[in-house]
């Protein structure tokens, strides 16, 4: 599924609070942190918040800075980034800021929804139904192949953060962390209760921004089922630039592998010919640096840029068997492999028979494929 880098943005009190209950909005953030986020803005193609944050904030959303626009425009860009809200109901303030201000709007709804808010909105904003409810890889698929957006900032509020965290959807975090206490259980908080990916999130980057603090995370943790997670694309990405690390052949693929364990602390990374060995493949590289009665490996995922091998002449064992050998129940990969060099060659046909997840990523495959372009086909 293509879509977006989902970046989340938001600002928090020292207890996790992003409001309180006053009738006027808590600023949390300093005057240079809005300049920032405003930057940020400039930076993406759309800006999303949920309808419940229209309804409380009443914001515009919009890019403050008259050089940012300007650079946008001379980049070829619109001059503001695309605003999109979500609403299962589609009872949306047809007066709201956010429909009157900035560039084109985009509402994502039900196909209930879709029909109330038409009457209200008229040719206001875009509305698009998904169905009888809301789907948020149908809704990020959509903005990604047909808007052609490719950097998603989202605003808020709390509901929509925690919904795309706990679906594994969001890319990156950028938390600002303001230095007061709210302490009223009523006011709304950034994230609630529900199922979380496991393990812990890398921390990127820290900055003092007068007296806030802004702080970049990134999910680490492999995702559990067939579905990819935006820490699946991470890891993934990261194999395929392993790829580039292999030294070139006209006999073999040049491929990449990382190995996770199910809290997102890497494993073992691996690549084609690593070492001065003209024959090992990625998969087994990384392995073979790991002590194959690690407990961590059942639960582990292996990413690889390509299909794990299912046949070879060079060594006993292909790949997908060293996979099977070592108890991991999860693969991903960008790239099925072609008949270059064995016909028919189904790596992952032989893992899915041993009972492993396979999950195929088609939208990194020419970044999979980049190392091997001297080879036919």
């Amino acid at each position: 599924m293509p879509c977006p880098h989902v970046l989340l943005s938001a600002a928090v009190s020292l207890d996790g609070y992003l409001d309180d209950t006053g009738p006027e909005r808590l600023l949390l953030s300093s005057p240079a942190d809005f300049d920032r986020v405003d930057e940020v803005r400039a930076s993406v193609d759309a800006i999303l918040v949920g309808a419940g944050t229209i309804r409380a904030d009443n914001p515009r959303l919009l890019v403050n800075s008259p050089e940012r626009r300007a650079a946008r425009v001379a980049g070829g860009r619109a001059e503001y980034p695309l605003k999109v809200t979500v609403s299962g109901s589609g009872d949306l303030d047809p007066a709201a800021r956010f429909w009157h201000t900035g560039g084109e709007k985009l509402l994502y709804t039900t196909d209930a929804g879709a029909k109330r808010a038409g009457a209200l909105l008229g040719d206001t904003a875009d509305v698009v139904p998904l169905g009888a409810a809301l789907d948020w890889r149908a809704l990020l698929a959509h903005l990604h192949d047909v808007r052609g957006v490719r950097r998603l900032m989202v605003e808020g509020g709390g509901t929509v953060h925690t919904q795309l965290l706990q679906q594994g959807l969001a890319d990156e975090l950028q938390l600002v962390l303001a230095p007061l206490f709210v302490g009223d259980p009523a006011a709304p908080r950034l994230f609630g209760p529900g199922a979380y990916q496991g393990g812990r999130l890398r921390l990127t980057d820290t900055r003092r921004i007068e007296d806030v603090v802004l702080m970049r995370y990134e999910p680490t943790a492999p995702g559990t089922g067939p579905l990819e997670t935006a820490a699946d694309r991470h890891w993934l990405r990261t194999a395929c630039e392993l790829a580039a690390l292999c030294p070139p052949s006209e006999t073999a693929f040049s491929v990449g592998a990382v190995i996770v364990a199910a809290d997102g602390t890497e494993l073992a990374r691996g690549h084609s010919r690593e070492g001065g060995d003209p024959v090992v493949h990625a998969e087994e590289a990384a392995l073979a640096k790991l002590d194959p009665a690690d407990p961590r490996l059942p639960g582990a995922t292996v990413y690889s840029s390509l299909e794990p091998c299912a046949h070879r002449a060079s060594r006993p064992v292909p790949c997908a068997g060293l996979i099977l050998e070592a108890g991991v129940r999860r693969v991903v990969t960008a790239w099925r492999e072609p008949d270059t060099f064995v016909t028919a060659a189904d790596g992952a046909g032989m893992l899915a028979a041993g009972g492993v997840e396979v999950v195929t990523v088609p939208g990194y495959a020419a970044l999979a494929q980049r190392p091997n372009a001297h080879l036919p086909h």
